[in-house]
């Protein structure tokens, strides 16, 4: 009768393993993107716009205003970028974007958000979430995403060391409560945040930023403010890097 349990409760046990793992699986493969082409200068379509979105923090080997575009067209400035990726995750440089590099892009993709951020990072810090901002919460979510990617290649660049988001999305009436906020902040569009990392100076921080393709950059008291403002129709229209 012992062996009979104990062989149930084996089979339950193996059967509770195989069962998450299986979840596991699902759930990594449910998010990953389905890229189903090699990419390479000339190709177009949705799926390079997603690769422009997740390179966009390698437009630059040292403080440039640029940023890469996200038209969906694989020109050079894309290439550049795929292969400044390729070379900080050991990749063949070539910039041709196949099964390997694929595969790392979606290694720093989550469900929740990308490998080092998540999204409750970004949300307003008086409980809204996403909401209330001079955007809809889903375009929000979608601006934050974009910039956890070029926080991806921050993160790497500054020798993987972790970031603390100190301010992301704003709520308008958050931001109106925030001293010294800009009326019309970029926080409010999801399109900025405030950051710090232990051990790394301001200045490393924002010469690091102004190379990933972000055209507000300054530096507070305590953090380094960064934002995409040039990039969308609602931002502000201008670099800013006193």
């Amino acid at each position: 009768m012992k062996n009979v349990f104990k062989q149930m409760i084996t089979v339950v046990g193996l059967t509770l393993m195989f069962t998450l793992a299986l979840f596991i699986i699902s759930t990594d493969e449910a998010s990953a993107y389905n890229w189903t082409r090699t990419l390479s200068e000339g190709s177009s379509g949705s799926d390079v716009r997603e690769l422009q979105i997740r390179v966009a923090g390698w437009v630059a080997d040292s403080p440039t205003q640029t940023y890469l575009t996200t038209d969906g067209q694989f020109g050079p400035a894309t290439k550049a970028a795929v292969i400044r990726f390729q070379r900080a995750y050991g990749l063949a440089a070539d910039g041709i974007v196949g099964s390997a590099t694929q595969a790392k892009l979606n290694d720093l993709e989550r469900s929740n958000g990308t490998k080092h951020f998540n999204y409750s990072e970004f949300y307003s810090k008086d409980g809204s979430g996403f909401s209330g901002g001079r955007v809809s919460s889903a375009v929000v979510k979608e601006n934050v995403r974009r910039m956890m990617y070029k926080l991806e290649a921050v993160r790497v660049k500054i020798g993987n060391k972790p970031i603390t988001i100190n301010s992301g999305f704003r709520s308008v009436s958050h931001n109106n409560n925030t001293p010294g906020s800009s009326p019309n902040s970029q926080h409010t569009y999801g399109i900025a945040a405030d950051i710090k990392s232990s051990g790394v100076s301001l200045t490393t921080l924002r010469n690091v930023a102004r190379s990933s393709g972000f055209s507000g950059v300054y530096n507070g008291s305590s953090y380094t403010h960064l934002d995409s403002r040039i990039e969308y129709a609602y931002g502000a229209q201008y670099w800013y890097w006193p």
